[in-house]
């Protein structure tokens, strides 16, 4: 049986040889190398050929150690990179081992080393021999779990059946495709079918012993089906039975089969929405940029949809994780560690992580007369004042007295009359120098006081708002808290192992748990601020915090955290990944992915205005007092508050009391007298 095996091995290594390829052998000991590494499989192997073999008990490893020594050293002559040759010895059978402990013992360290191979290599063929199923079905499990097998990978498990047994078609064993059992677990053996593997199966015994090829086709027009592509006799050599290749592709064309997937609500990405229809039942209708990329891409592939039920983001990539779903339709972050528990597709997307605050509002202050003009200005018309009452008395009126006395007093009230508006000259200057100077205090008041009073309108109709935060590094400073949604926690464990202080600073301020509208509110009420992806942010804050007029106390800051790069999880070395990407590629660099986005935030935008212009007919129609809408051609009139005139009620307050003061004295003074 083995030379025949080796034979029949090495027609469809020649078959689907490579110049960049290496080869990866392994048996449970039961069979020699040697059958199989042959001279031309090893020639047809330039890149590498490593022999990882489980010897079990009873069997003498010497004589396979310099059978493999000297195929090792023909390989290298054939021009290849590395030769790896590991052997384990354990007592017992590996089934034994297995059962008894739920280890696979030296085998997972087999595989890791292998995969150490196949990631050095550019094409990987792996040959698995052994009649023991228990073997093989170990490394199945073990070949997932330590990430041996990629598409790109070709797998080609052989072993005659055991002696004991009868011959098995494999169609009886694995003639459906299950990515589950009913319990919701992973089957582990039957996954492995799905990947680029083939099965040798003897068919029947001397003289007609002849090798069958099976290939699993998880879709097709009939549905799963295991599919006999090859025969190899040793008369004959190896014959094609169908117009497929001995490794077909399986995941271009789903043939209308349905793929789980997982997803959870998160606008305006994925959005779901329950109508009634016409029979009574509930029917949900999906929408959002990541919805139309799915629909996009199962239309391409040729597969339904099938929302997976979960209950949260958790739930939703475990299921990712187990195999349960083919991935999860809302792109996530690619942070690292997310690549340990499962992989991305191509990356189409680059979050913007944002902060949406409440506008900081404005403080009643005594000093809003005060702003129209700058220090400085002020301060030249303070010296200018202080001058003008002098230089008037010198001018023309410095010689003349009433009752021996000067009349300073009446120059000081002329200058502050013309000053602020109230007066004029009551006569003119005799003497031209002392018109020219009126003239010239007149333009002067005019401009200081035209301009005074158009910016003092500008200051209180629009006022200046405090500075607000626009990076992480003003936000930390300014804020008590930062809310994030509840798969928070992997953000936060990102933040805390950064090596700036800010982000740490961040991390000790995030509150995890508020859903997004939820934080936006927290955001209103409190001083925090809520976190997420900026395209989510927009998108909520029109449809619950904008006013009619187009206006809300929510902002988003200018910065964002980073971009982070993000793509759909899918579980490691996903079969299907390379079709996925191909078709994520194809939408995203035509920028159909940033129209969707923008269209879904349009129609969120009008929608809205919509459903806020019904409640105003509503209320109107109800009697209530509702404010005036404004259109493009209509004029806002804003009240001014206390917060806009507190200065002029101050200086006319200190006015009255400064008044009643004097006139309290005066009449003490008038009656002593």
């Amino acid at each position: 049986w083995q030379q025949d095996a080796g034979g029949a091995v090495g027609a469809v290594l020649e078959a689907v040889s490579q110049p960049t390829c290496s080869l990866i052998l392994l048996t449970d000991g039961t069979t020699s190398p040697s059958t199989i590494l042959k001279e031309s499989v090893v020639r047809r192997s330039p890149w590498g050929v490593g022999v990882f073999e489980e010897v079990l008990d009873g069997q003498d490893a010497n004589e396979t150690l310099v059978l493999l020594s000297r195929l090792l050293h023909q390989a290298r002559q054939v021009g290849s990179l590395s030769h790896l040759l590991y052997q384990a010895r354990q007592v017992g059978s590996l089934s034994h081992l297995f059962h008894q402990t739920g280890q696979v013992g030296s085998l997972s360290h087999l595989l890791h080393q292998a995969r150490q191979v196949r990631m050095g290599s550019r094409c990987v063929r792996v040959v698995v021999i052994s009649h023991d199923p228990v073997f093989l079905d170990t490394f199945a499990e073990w070949s997932l779990k330590g990430r041996l097998l990629v598409w790109a990978t070709k797998l080609l498990v052989a072993g005659p059946p055991h002696p004991s047994t009868p011959t098995t078609h494999p169609g009886n064993i694995h003639n459906e495709h299950h990515l589950v059992q009913p319990g919701g677990h992973t089957t582990q053996p039957r996954v492995i079918y799905t990947m680029n593997t083939i099965l040798f199966n003897l068919e029947d015994t001397p003289p007609n012993l002849g090798y069958s090829v099976y290939t699993h086709l998880p879709y097709s027009p009939e549905g799963a089906q295991v599919l006999r592509v090859a025969v190899w006799t040793p008369r004959h050599g190896l014959r094609l039975l169908t117009a497929l290749p001995l490794f077909p592709e399986k995941f271009s064309n789903f043939h209308g089969a349905e793929v789980n997937v997982t997803v959870q609500p998160w606008p305006p990405y994925w959005m779901e929405t329950k109508e009634a229809a016409a029979d009574g039942n509930f029917v949900t209708t999906y929408e959002g940029c990541d919805y139309l990329a799915l629909k996009t891409v199962s239309q391409t592939l040729n597969f339904t949809i099938n929302v997976f039920p979960t209950y949260s983001w958790g739930e939703a990539v475990k299921r990712v994780e187990e195999r349960v779903a083919y991935l999860t339709a809302v792109y996530h972050v690619a942070l690292p560690e997310r690549w340990q528990r499962y992989d991305f597709t191509y990356i189409f997307e680059f979050n913007q992580m944002s902060f949406a605050l409440a506008k900081p509002g404005l403080k009643p202050r005594l000093e809003s007369l005060y702003y129209p003009l700058t220090n400085e200005v002020w301060a030249g018309v303070l010296v200018i004042l202080l001058l003008m009452p002098a230089i008037f008395y010198v001018i023309y009126r410095g010689r003349e007295k009433q009752g021996g006395r000067l009349r300073v007093g009446a120059e000081v009230l002329e200058v502050m009359g013309i000053l602020v508006g109230q007066n004029l000259p009551q006569q003119l200057p005799p003497i031209t120098s002392g018109r020219l100077l009126v003239v010239a205090w007149l333009v002067f008041a005019l401009i200081i006081g035209t301009a005074y009073r158009g910016n003092l309108t500008a200051a209180l109709t629009l006022p200046k708002y405090p500075p607000r935060p626009e990076n992480v590094e003003q936000l930390v400073d300014v804020v008590d808290g930062v809310t994030i949604p509840p798969y928070g926690n992997q953000w936060r464990e990102f933040f805390a192992a950064s090596n700036s202080d800010v982000y740490k600073k961040l991390a000790d301020l995030l509150v995890i748990g508020p859903s997004t509208r939820e934080g936006l509110q927290m955001a209103l009420d409190q001083n925090t601020a809520h976190v997420t992806n900026r395209r989510t942010l927009s998108y909520l804050i029109v449809k619950y915090f904008t006013q009619v007029d187009g206006t809300t106390r929510l902002y988003l800051t200018r910065e964002t955290l980073f971009p982070g790069p993000s793509g759909w999880p899918i579980p490691h070395d996903a079969p299907y990944k390379p079709q996925l990407d191909r078709c994520l590629v194809v939408f995203d660099e035509g920028g159909l992915y940033e129209k969707w986005s923008d269209d879904i935030l349009n129609k969120n935008r009008r929608e809205t205005q919509r459903r806020q212009r019904e409640h105003l007919a509503e209320q109107r129609q109800q009697g209530q007092q509702v404010a005036e809408e404004t259109t493009g051609s209509d004029v806002s009139i804003t009240a001014l508050t206390v917060t806009h005139m507190l200065g002029p009620l101050v200086f006319i307050l200190l006015g009255l009391l400064l008044a009643s003061i004097i006139f309290v004295v005066e009449i003490s003074v008038v009656s002593r007298n």
